[in-house]
Formats: C-alpha cells, structure tokens, sequence
C-alpha cells in the first residue's frame, strides 16, 4: 500500500472543488448587499446570512449518509445542481423571501464539499487521508483568494447585483459538467452501505466514538470563523483599515491555508500520525488568536481618522458581524502614532493562526473517518461538516456580542484561551486511530 497520494485521482475532484468555491466565494462578500436591497433590517440581513449554515446542519449529513448508499457521483450532482438552481434564484430575486429561500435551497441540498471529502476518503489509504482532505482545504483557500477578486472585476464590469450570482451559476454550471465528464465514481457498488445503513452513522454519536472530535470540530471553527467575521472590525479598530487593507491580509490567510494543505499536512502527517498533527494545530491557534489580540494599536502610515470617518459614513464596509448584531461602535485609532508595526505584527501573527486552521480540519476528519467502516465515510464527514456549518452560525453572534461587550481584543483572547484547553484535552483523551473495514 502506497503512503504517497495518488494525484491522478484526486485531481479532477480537487478541480471541481475549486471550481464549486470559486462559485460560492463569489457571492460571499456581497451576500448582505442582497438583501440590504430589499430594504433588510440588520436582524433580516443576518437570516440571510445564516440559512445557508443552518439548513445545512440538516441537508449535509442526510446528503452525506445517501452518498454512502447510493455512490458520490449521483449526490455530487444532485447537490451541484441544486446550488447552481440556488445562485440564479439569488440573481433573479424580486424579493427578500426568494433571497432566503435561495439560500436554504443551497443549504439543504448543497452538500457539495462533504461529498468530494467522502470521494478522496474513498481513493486514499491510512496514510494519505489527511493529505487528501487537505486539498479541498485548499481549493478553499485558492477560492477565498480569488472569488472575492473576481466579484470585484464583476461589479467593476457592471453595478447590477445580479451579475456576480450569474457569475456563481456559471461556475456551478461548469462543476456539474465536471462531474459528468471528470469525476469517475470512487465508491463501487459492491462497498456501499445496506438498506438501513444511514441511521448507523448517528448511532456512533451515541457509541461516543466521535463524539470529542465532533466537539473539536466545531470549538476551532467557531474560533476561526469568529476572528474571520471580527477581522474588518479588529483592523479598523487597531490599524484604521478599510476594505481594501483586510482583503490584503485575507489574500495572505488564503495563500497561507493553500501552502499548509498542500505542502505541511501530508508530510507531517505521515510523519507524526493525526492525533500529534490536531495537537500542533490546537496549539497553533491557541497561540495566534492570542497574538492577534496583542496588536498593537498603530495605525498605517497613510491613515487619517477624518478620511476614515468620512469613508465609514459614505460607503460603510458592513461584515457579516454588522449584519447579524447591527450597529456595532468601533473605536478609530487617533492620528499622530501611524506606523508601519501593527501591520507588520498582524502579518506576522496570522500565519501560526491560519497553518493551525489549514491543518486540523483535515486531521480531524482523517480520524473520525478512521472510525468508521468505509460504508460510512459519507455520513461521518456529513456530521463534520454540520458541526462546522453550526459554527458558522453561531460565531459571529456570540463573537459580535463580545467584541461589543468586552472590546475588540476579548474575543481572540478568549478564542486563544479556549483553544488552549482543548489541546490539553486532546492530549490527554486522543488516541490515534486505526481504519476499521
């Protein structure tokens, strides 16, 4: 048995992994834009951001556990084309309703990267898994590099919102065709599940045997998300940043995840097994959200609090966390002490951050799929993927509140800290696994 991936599978799924992100991180900075469109409340805006989370905690493991039945390439399909149905509703929208409803659409069908998981757990060994995962890690990052930069050029081409969802649905048209003509089926008939093989997949939450993992899945989503969500709110707060500075230093965030999922996590996965891998990356966030929390309040070189001000009132960058909290205060940082040493810090302090979160995604998943039987791999990445979409949801609720409540340095602090005793907990309760048949 090969202990070094086999690429020429698990390239065409990588592809249409990357092509399927490109579609959703399209859409990703503007999703609020939609709805503010329609006259949205900031309470309304923050629904239409968290359907698509929310519902996916019911479609995802219900998709996964079918693809376990039925093979990948048929849920792969289905799935894509319930997002690409998904996007062209959110661009011929007349109404807040059909802004929603578009996005649940997508949310409970579009179960899109938990299945292209299950066809890598499919193709590679004890060895490779991680490695394999990784690289739909990748694909999202590449895709947070460059969805955002395309939208941009998009809404440069034309200021009608509709354009950059029928820019998605192109995407997510090109995916499908992917599928049919790239993706040969990675779970034969003879490997799939009986009839009644699903509900054996929530079972194992009972048997407790992925229970820590699940826990562990969510808790470092939570605390990812939350500092991608507060990100534009920190950097303002701290370094006078608008848009265009924090869409640098999620540039470098998404670099940082593609060169840990495609060049770290095989290699020290092989080297040092999942469980050490989880531990390093525990301690890797742990240490990076806290060092985000310590950047020093100096603005750029070319900042003016009035310009800044000026801006913030004519053209309001609102994130995600605006959206679902509303107005949140934020403190601009005084003229007189500009500076190139807080960004130089936060340049610095992000990358043990991001490798932390390019790393234990993978790992985690590697072991829960590790114990299961292969008819479960659907299933179980399902359930990872749900923990995440809940994450998703919750975190830049609970996140704004703090940071609103606490100051802007209070969520990453308690993020680190959190992080802290779960890789003690992981130490001490973690064992490295063994693939069951």
């Amino acid at each position: 048995m090969t202990n070094r991936l086999d690429f020429d599978r698990a390239a065409p799924i990588f592809v249409l992994t990357l092509v399927d992100v490109l579609g959703l991180t399209v859409l990703l900075p503007l999703l609020h834009l939609y709805a503010a469109r329609f006259g949205a409340t900031p309470l309304q805006i923050g629904l239409v951001l968290a359907s698509f989370p929310l519902t996916q905690l019911i479609g995802v493991p219900l998709m996964g556990a079918l693809s376990d039945r039925f093979g990948r390439k048929p849920l792969l399909l289905i799935s894509q084309i319930t997002t690409c149905i998904g996007f062209i509703m959110l661009g011929a929208a007349t109404s807040l309703e059909m802004v929603i409803l578009s996005r649940v659409i997508d949310g409970l069908f579009g179960a899109n990267l938990a299945t292209a998981q299950a066809a890598l757990s499919d193709i590679t060994t004890d060895e490779t898994r991680a490695q394999g995962l990784g690289l739909t890690g990748a694909a999202f990052g590449l895709g947070f590099v460059f969805g955002p930069l395309i939208s941009i050029l998009t809404l440069e081409v034309s200021d009608n919102l509709a354009l950059p969802a029928f820019v998605a649905a192109i995407y997510s048209l090109i995916s499908i065709f992917l599928t049919l003509f790239m993706f040969k089926e990675t779970l034969p008939a003879e490997r799939r599940g009986a009839r009644g093989r699903t509900t054996n997949v929530f079972a194992l939450l009972k048997s407790g045997q992925i229970n820590l993992l699940l826990v562990l899945m969510f808790a470092q989503q939570f605390a990812f998300f939350a500092f991608e969500s507060l990100l534009g709110l920190f950097t303002l707060s701290r370094l006078g940043l608008l848009g265009q500075g924090t869409s640098l230093i999620f540039i470098v965030v998404g670099v940082t995840l593609v060169y840990a999922q495609i060049r770290l996590i095989g290699r020290w996965t092989r080297k040092y097994g999942e469980r050490r891998v989880v531990l390093i990356a525990l301690l890797l966030l742990a240490a990076g959200l806290v060092l985000v929390a310590l950047t020093p309040e100096q603005p750029h070189p070319f900042y003016v609090q009035r310009i800044v001000e000026r801006a913030l009132l004519v053209d309001p960058d609102v994130t995600s966390t605006e959206a679902v909290i509303g107005d949140i205060a934020v403190q601009l940082p005084p003229d007189g002490q500009n500076g190139v040493g807080g960004l130089l810090w936060m340049f610095i302090v992000i990358v043990p951050l991001t490798i932390g979160a390019g790393m234990i995604r993978p790992s985690l998943n590697s072991l829960m799929t590790k114990r299961v039987g292969s008819q479960a791999y659907g299933g179980i990445l399902g359930l990872s993927a749900s923990a995440v979409s809940a994450a998703n949801a919750a975190a830049p609720i609970v996140g704004g509140l703090i940071f609103q409540q606490y100051g802007a340095s209070a969520p990453f602090l308690l993020g680190g800290l959190v992080m802290a005793v779960l890789s003690v907990i992981s130490f001490l309760f973690i064992r490295q696994a063994q693939t069951k048949g």
